[in-house]
């Protein structure tokens, strides 16, 4: 009997690159289990574009905004920028609605999963309006929700959580337990799971550094930051007998930064890449911000993290920081002032295997584990087998 082609729609945003990052994954695990559904994906700026204030005003993307405070660095005040895009998000809602429906109307989906946080209120209710009863799904891509409805609404709808924090928010908001989905973590690249073949001490040669040096990873997000000088230079020091592999991302000021340092360790430096896994591959730990791509991707290499976290921490990431401590996979500062102090505690030989001992035990296989999670809600809309049959039937094959 031939199965029913569903056509599964994935929203993301043009943010940090981690909420477009996460859907493309999400698309690519679908397409190698072979599932039939006609995948779609959605840009929410474009979704969104009519009631979007801040483009109307001043031409640029209320997605684009992160990046920009990101470039600057002018994340001081966050907490309270959220806080006011929430307001004025919560304030337009039924102006979103409005162009939602429109949308909904032109392209009925079977499925639908928000990889976004602010507008999961809209999606839903103007879905609801247009096809009743289609399923509403939102996969987290932060480790928690914050500030509160952030990503997480009390409404019909499914949540999938990358960590017990988030399903213990949802819980706490009402959700409940069936509607709570867990994974092992956050979304990644299926190709960050495939066989990586590669000559460390050849590749590390190739590239200027030193075969037998302990490696560092600087990455700062596809955006890049000044946070990444800073780091560079406070390594800069033969006395800690490490070298660096700096990925600078598009911030071409910080590259340039890194470039006219007068170097006196190895040091390999890179603007944007797609080769973050191969580097990652070639370095014993990780030195960055606490994105939950960004460090997810580390662990899932199996390279000890340290992060900063302080009021210029973007106030939605904090948690990230906290939660890599909880693990025990890595070292949270307050400041990278102290960044060369924490790099020679953490290579301790006694910590550093400890460390990378708990980050290869988190075995994250979210990625690979959420088409079952959706599969099983379609059959269970559908009057097929119980979500929580289905969903466990995959977890054993």
């Amino acid at each position: 009997m031939m199965k029913v082609r569903r056509t599964i729609d994935l929203i993301y945003v043009d943010s940090g690159g981690g909420h477009r990052a996460a859907a493309i994954a999400l698309a690519d695990a679908i397409r190698e289990q072979r599932l039939p559904w006609e995948v779609r994906l959605w840009r929410s700026q474009d979704l969104l574009a009519r009631v979007d204030f801040i483009r109307q005003y001043t031409g640029i993307d209320f997605g684009e905004i992160y990046n920009i405070l990101l470039r600057k660095g002018w994340t001081a005040w966050s907490e309270q920028l959220i806080a006011l895009a929430h307001l004025f998000i919560r304030r337009s809602h039924g102006t979103q609605v409005r162009a939602l429906e429109r949308h909904w109307e032109e392209h009925r989906p079977d499925l639908v999963v928000s990889l976004i946080p602010h507008f999961n209120r809209a999606f839903k209710e103007s879905l609801e309006r247009v096809w009743p009863g289609t399923p509403f799904v939102t996969a987290m891509t932060d480790i928690a929700d914050y500030p509160p409805h952030f990503w997480i609404e009390r409404q019909d709808q499914w949540v999938i959580c990358g960590s017990e924090r988030a399903a213990a928010q949802a819980r706490e908001i009402g959700l409940a337990e069936w509607r709570i989905l867990r994974t092992s973590g956050m979304i990644l690249n299926p190709k960050f799971y495939a066989p990586l073949n590669v000559d460390r001490a050849a590749e590390r040669t190739r590239l200027g550094l030193r075969p037998d040096l302990p490696t560092g990873l600087v990455l700062f997000g596809g955006e890049g930051s000044m946070k990444i000088v800073e780091v560079a230079r406070r390594l800069n020091r033969p006395d800690l007998g490490i070298q660096l592999i700096v990925i600078c991302g598009r911030h071409a000021k910080a590259e340039r930064r890194v470039r006219a340092l007068d170097r006196r360790i190895p040091m390999h430096i890179e603007g944007f890449t797609r080769e973050v896994r191969r580097l990652m591959a070639l370095s014993d730990f990780f030195i960055g911000k606490p994105g939950p791509g960004a460090i997810s991707e580390a662990l899932a290499m199996g390279l000890p993290v340290i992060v900063e976290k302080n009021f210029l921490t973007f106030a939605h990431e904090r948690y990230n920081a906290d939660w890599v401590v909880e693990q025990g996979a890595g070292v949270a500062l307050r400041s990278f002032s102290r960044i060369a102090n924490a790099v020679g505690a953490l290579l301790d030989p006694g910590r550093f295997e400890s460390y990378r001992q708990r980050a290869a035990a988190l075995r994250n296989r979210a990625v690979f584990e959420i088409p079952g999670m959706l599969a099983g809600i379609l059959e269970d809309n559908t009057g097929g087998a119980s979500v929580v049959e289905t969903i466990a039937g995959a977890r054993a094959r």
